[in-house]
């Protein structure tokens, strides 16, 4: 029976969980909060296997870059707000549970679909794999569901690009009000 890639990062290497957090809150802060897409590509092997269970797998941080550099900018509006994560050192990954979120153009809420990501540590810094699951179903009902609160209450919400309610999450997981205010994350 073949070994999955999560399988194999666990015989290889015992991590830290001091590591694994730092690498995983630098991994949200750039891309999630930061959303610098190029900085954030930079922050997986060159290796990387990525698993997008609905857009595809990629293999190698240059065809991660491709595809994540266009696709986030063709939903500007949609933000990551973080929900928890935990850390498992032994194996080498670490889970979050996310929202897919936008702001409700009426000027108070959100729309949101669920996400889980699974993280597998390459080390120094740097994540060798990664896997998506969201709900599709989720995401389809609030895409039309903010388009039809856009069409209500402000046809141009979507090109405010707001990020209003980042959580209740720890401060490292929260970012600016708006796309164009973001802070470049180092």
């Amino acid at each position: 029976m073949e070994r999955t890639h999560l399988q194999s990062i666990s015989a290889m290497a015992t991590y830290d969980t001091a590591e694994l957090e730092q690498a995983f809150q630098r991994y949200w802060r750039t891309g999630a909060v930061g959303e610098d897409w190029d900085a954030w590509a930079n922050l997986f092997t060159d290796d990387v296997l990525y698993v997008e269970h609905v857009l595809g797998t990629m293999r190698g941080r240059e065809a991660v870059r491709a595809w994540i550099e266009p696709i986030m900018a063709q939903y500007r509006e949609l933000y990551t707000a973080y929900e928890w994560h935990t850390v498992d050192a032994k194996a080498g990954r670490v889970i979050v549970y996310m929202q897919n979120r936008r702001d409700h153009p009426r000027g108070s809420g959100t729309i949101d679909f669920p996400g889980v990501t699974i993280l597998g540590y390459g080390g120094h810094g740097l994540w060798s794999y990664e896997e998506d699951y969201w709900s599709v179903p989720g995401a389809q009902t609030t895409l039309q569901e903010y388009a039809e609160a856009c069409a209500a209450h402000d046809p141009d919400h979507a090109k405010k690009q707001t990020r209003l309610h980042w959580g209740d999450g720890p401060d490292w997981t929260r970012g600016a009000a708006s796309y164009a205010a973001r802070a470049a994350v180092t």
